[in-house]
């Protein structure tokens, strides 16, 4: 027997406004925190209404990293741990030498300025500075007869040489040296960097976002990389130069960094070929190996004896000119460097020290909605404020964050949070007196995110460039350093016609003077 048929439609309206009820009542509970984790209010009507709490959310990011009791700074406490660097320097050997036979140091030919832009659109450089600091790391870079040296502080974005790649290989075109600059001990992501080949045997790594999980006493002892590598004995690292991009297939200078608490023994291998054993008396302060040979292809770092407490950072492959150094660790919104030890710091400044330190940070505070970044801001004047203390010749040039897009039921959109970041980290340079460069105008420049990911330049999360965007972005930095580096030979070039003129109009004066002293060449002779 067939079933009259049922009308639904009651039963369904009935269900509709049972939801609709439970949602309204849902979003009239405010947010709640649990385990930790900080739930939204579910507001379905947010089109038409926002409470309190969400504009409240709009002003400041909700973000795990960013924690004031953890990323706390005393920049005081800082100074005082530099001035306060304890074993003295005169009973403790700090630094070591392998120089190969042939050995020469290489000389820089004089710099010429060449205009040409890579990117049609000039993003300039905006310096803050009262000292001119940038201008100085200009005049640096043009005439300093040694080497000289940049460290790009970033996240993700940099991440296994990015960007810093293409710049490096930018400014040692334009104003020479070789060499991959920093490469650690050991991480997780050294397969992913493709300047250099690591190969890491024996070795334990930790980051300074992992603070928690690093042991003591290396959880005191990150300096600038924000990476520390614990040894077993005979734990090694070879690494291996690569010709990715030009200038980095070889150099003549690797500076190896580690802490050796206990006397130590050191094997170090060159090129494949060449064996040199070190003893190293035990003592607290960072210690340096300079290898210097004639052309370094692969270099490998052996801990034979002495690896009980032995902290090894990495090292430096450079040459007379230009290195640049990529210090990338994900996640970090730039705070950590507080986690860092001042005194550490200020002990690689003092054997090798930094003529510019970049700041690229801030995709990892930046959310969709906020529009409000003072705090974090504030933060950015104390890392300048930090990195000031730690490398006290270096400039400091903040980059402003990247292009960033969202997907919306109109699209894909540019993240309406970037101008309130940007105005924050340009607020904080000018503040402190340091340099920014708009990354976000000079992608831009090239068509945006959006045009970044259809040439493969960029992630689909319109958020990460890869190497292709990398080149990008750093030829667009390139353009605006040296654009100051010709606005500085310029002045360099008045200046000299200034004294020029000043000592012909001298000599001029002295010899009308000497003319006005002569006898006279119509005076009657005397009898």
């Amino acid at each position: 027997m067939k079933r009259p048929e049922q009308d639904y439609a009651p039963r369904a309206l009935r269900t509709i406004g049972w939801v609709v009820l439970w949602l309204v009542v849902l979003s009239l509970i405010p947010p709640i925190t649990v385990g930790g984790i900080k739930l939204r209010r579910a507001n379905i009507f947010a089109e038409l209404y926002a409470f309190d709490d969400a504009h409240a959310e709009a002003q400041e990011p909700t973000n795990s990293l960013f924690d004031e009791v953890e990323f706390a700074v005393d920049l005081e406490e800082v100074s005082r741990q530099i001035e306060q660097i304890e074993e003295p320097s005169h009973t403790l050997q700090r630094q070591f030498e392998w120089v190969i036979e042939g050995y020469a140091s290489p000389s820089r030919a004089a710099i010429e300025v060449d205009t040409r832009r890579y990117i049609p659109k000039l993003t300039p450089i905006e310096d803050f500075s009262s000292e001119d600091r940038f201008a100085a790391f200009c005049d640096t870079l043009l005439r300093a007869d040694r080497t000289v040296r940049i460290a790009v502080l970033g996240d993700s974005f940099i991440e296994g040489d990015i960007l810093t790649a293409d710049l490096r290989e930018r400014l040692q075109a334009a104003f020479g040296g070789r060499g991959t600059g920093f490469a650690p001990m050991a991480s997780p992501l050294t397969n992913f960097r493709r300047s250099i080949k690591t190969q890491s045997k024996g070795w334990t790594s930790y980051n300074v976002m992992q603070q928690r999980k690093t042991p003591a006493p290396y959880n005191e002892q990150f300096f600038v990389s924000g990476w520390v590598c614990r040894p077993e004995t005979g734990a090694s690292t070879r690494w291996e130069c690569t010709n990715f991009r030009e200038g980095v297939e070889s150099c003549s200078t690797a500076r190896i960094h580690l802490i050796a608490p206990r006397d130590s023994r050191i094997e170090l291998t060159l090129n494949d070929t060449l064996r040199h054993t070190l003893a190293i008396e035990g003592g607290a302060m960072l210690r340096e190996i300079a290898v210097r040979a004639p052309q370094i292809r692969s270099l490998e770092f052996k801990v034979a004896e002495g690896a009980s407490e032995l902290i090894g950072y990495g090292a430096s492959f450079e040459d007379q000119g230009v290195t640049v150094d990529n210090y990338s660790v994900r996640s970090n919104n730039g705070q950590a460097i507080f986690r860092t030890n001042p005194s550490l710091n200020a002990q690689l400044n003092a054997l090798a020290p930094y003529d510019l330190v970049i700041l690229q940070y801030g995709l990892n505070i930046m959310q969709q909605g906020v529009l409000q970044y003072t705090s974090y801001g504030e933060q950015i004047e104390k890392m300048i404020a930090y990195v000031r203390q730690c490398f006290p010749a270096a400039a400091v040039l903040v980059m402003g964050v990247s292009d960033r897009a969202v997907k919306s039921e109109k699209g894909v959109e540019t993240m309406d949070a970037i101008p309130y970041m940007i105005d924050c980290q340009r607020t904080a340079a000018k503040n402190q007196g340091a340099a920014f460069w708009s990354t976000f105008d000079a992608m831009q420049a090239q068509g945006g995110i959006e045009e970044f990911v259809a040439h493969g330049w960029a992630g689909k999360d319109f958020t990460h460039i890869n190497y292709g965007g990398g080149r990008r972005v750093a030829w667009a930095l390139f353009d605006a350093i040296n654009h100051e580096a010709d606005k500085s030979a310029k002045r360099h070039q008045r200046r000299l016609e200034r004294e020029q003129a000043l000592i012909d109009s001298l000599a001029a004066i002295a010899i009308r003077a000497q003319l006005m002293q002569a006898p006279s060449l119509d005076a009657t002779p005397q009898f």
